[in-house]
């Protein structure tokens, strides 16, 4: 996120020398989601750290890099946008943080944004005599992400985004450091966040991210619109591997055996990572035997 350049390369360092050492979830890549963004769609991001677009600091980590988020109005974005999408494709060069109209959003799909961030979410509003962002993505066939937390967005939203954008919509939670802990005080990047019933904030009340889980998001998006369960699965693991080029998100030989197993309710039962089992739910029974 957009932090002081010390800080937003030291997790860069971290990801680049440690990812290999993790155990269990596996560390694919690095969504930059700040600092190349606006000041005035900024959301939880610090403001004082937002940079112009920066091609040269991020060259030692472009093989890490999967998603960049940007803001293509701002001064050099369309230089960057364009020479990164022709000498890096793997990297997802993605519209969010951004005030840009219609007109520059298209017009940025051309250059080589291919992805929405957090759609409806830190862009101007759909209005009918100003589509905005949102507006164009509709209006094209480019991917968009939402979070199906139903405080980002209204029940009906979802809905519309899924009629609109079907076989095109990914699910994120964009939760911060707070996802599945207790209600309290936390930091987003040096700022204060105050966790309560589900919803994350700092103290002025903008949304500082989300404690959402990802198989809530699938259950959400399933309830809420008419999208079946494969649909809404769909949506949370095969398109997203196949826009990040990775060999997973699909039960298929040459695939990951990274297996997921949920129950009607979209309770995670069990975890397989690389065929191994990493997670079971403990039942009322395994809870006696633990115990004995």
């Amino acid at each position: 996120m957009t932090m002081e350049q010390a800080a937003i390369e030291a997790a860069l360092d971290t990801v680049v020398n440690h990812a290999s050492e993790v155990t269990g979830a596996k560390i694919r890549g690095v969504h930059l989601e700040g600092p190349f963004i606006s000041p005035h769609k900024c959301g939880a991001q610090d403001s004082r750290y937002i940079q112009e677009a920066n091609f040269d600091w991020i060259v030692p980590y472009l093989e890490h890099i999967r998603v960049i988020t940007i803001a293509p109005e701002t001064k050099g974005a369309e230089a960057f946008i364009k020479r990164l999408s022709l000498s890096h494709p793997h990297i997802v060069l993605s519209i969010g943080h951004s005030d840009a109209d219609f007109d520059t959003a298209l017009e940025s799909f051309r250059w080589g944004i291919s992805h929405a961030t957090h759609l409806f979410n830190a862009m101007p509003p759909f209005q009918h005599r100003a589509p905005g962002i949102v507006g164009a993505v509709f209006d094209s066939d480019v991917t968009a992400e939402i979070i199906a937390d139903l405080i980002h967005l209204h029940p009906n939203i979802i809905r519309t985004v899924h009629r609109l954008k079907q076989g095109e919509l990914i699910l994120v939670t964009d939760a911060m450091r707070a996802g599945c802990m207790k209600n309290g005080l936390y930091d987003l990047g040096g700022q204060k966040v105050i966790v309560a019933d589900g919803k994350a904030t700092l103290e002025n009340g903008t949304l500082a991210g989300s404690v959402l889980s990802l198989n809530d998001a699938v259950r959400h998006y399933h309830e809420v619109s008419s999208a079946s369960l494969a649909e809404a699965v769909y949506a949370a693991t095969t398109l997203p591997a196949q826009r990040l080029g990775l060999p997973c998100g699909e039960l298929a030989e040459g695939y990951d055996a990274d297996i997921v197993l949920f129950d009607e309710q979209l309770t995670i039962k069990e975890l397989y990572i690389d065929g191994a089992l990493k997670y079971r739910q403990r039942t009322e029974r395994s809870e006696e035997q633990h115990a004995q």
